[in-house]
């Protein structure tokens, strides 16, 4: 019987290759690849010549067992993904999966993570902290994934892709209001950028600067302190609204709730304004 080896692969820079995963590369019978035309570069790179075999989200469960047959017929394998390490909120998972239920054997050859890398730099907690992968692109699941979250008192980490940053980074702020965030985008790579900031300032900021680039955002978590007591956006705008009824002006108003509640101000201001004629402004 072979062995399956999970593969690290650089996240960016084509430098951040170590010896062990060349080596292993080298000496498998063939490579899964998430996207072939992308680790070819890589292996072109290193002048590693081997056999290809596509395995991504697209691919039937047939085609994992497939491959756990050859490998139980003596081949050995490595499973590497675009970037970073593989099998983590990827295709790469179900195969491992597969592999343990029939006894073959699995190693790591560690590489760079996406992960822990946002993590190690963006300046927040690094004690305890929850990957929470791609958010769904279903409405339901997606704010049920975040309704189970806002009261973690872990840091939580998103990916997340430039075209859904701004709709994901106000879904933050609804959720967990204007929390600590990192950004942190293209790690490794010529353009890498970490921007530390509020949730509110990230949003205001992104509807100037287009965003670019694959991003790994890094979110304080909730203050336990504030855990079940914590207002919901609607009880801070009727608070907002209460403020306006006894004389304060709308800004002052919200500016108020905003500080009490943890809500940003302009969220609050909008919903007040919403519901509201200007001439009391």
């Amino acid at each position: 019987m072979g062995t399956l080896y999970v593969v690290g692969t650089p996240i960016g820079n084509m430098d951040d290759v170590t010896f062990r995963q060349l080596k292993v590369l080298e000496s498998v019978d063939f490579i899964i690849a998430e996207d072939t035309r992308v680790t070819l570069k890589l292996l072109n790179r290193y002048e590693i010549k081997k056999t290809l075999v596509s395995y991504h989200g697209h691919s039937k469960k047939s085609c994992a067992e497939e491959i756990a047959e050859r490998i139980m017929n003596g081949e050995n394998a490595a499973i590497v993904t675009d970037a970073g390490m593989p099998c983590i909120s990827d295709p790469g998972e179900e195969l491992v999966k597969i592999c343990a239920l029939r006894n073959i054997d699995v190693k790591v050859v560690p590489g760079p993570s996406a992960v822990v890398s946002a993590l190690a730099v963006s300046g927040l907690n690094t004690s305890r902290f929850s990957f929470e992968g791609f958010l769904s692109v279903n409405k339901k699941q997606r704010y049920d994934h975040l309704e189970s979250v806002k009261n973690d008192t872990r840091t939580l980490i998103f990916y997340e892709a430039p075209h859904k940053l701004i709709a994901s980074l106000e879904d933050f702020l609804k959720y967990f209001g204007d929390r600590k965030i990192s950004l942190c985008r293209e790690l490794t790579k010529i353009h890498e950028e970490v921007l530390r900031m509020s949730i509110s300032e990230a949003i205001e900021y992104y509807k100037i600067q287009k965003p670019k680039g694959e991003y790994v955002l890094v979110i304080e978590g909730s203050d336990e302190k504030d855990n079940g007591q914590k207002v919901s956006l609607e009880q801070a705008a009727e608070y907002a609204e209460q403020l306006i009824e006894n004389g304060e002006k709308a800004v002052n108003a919200c500016k108020i709730a905003a500080k009490e509640t943890g809500y940003a101000k302009s969220q609050l201001y909008s919903i007040v304004c919403g519901k509201k004629n200007d001439d009391w402004r």
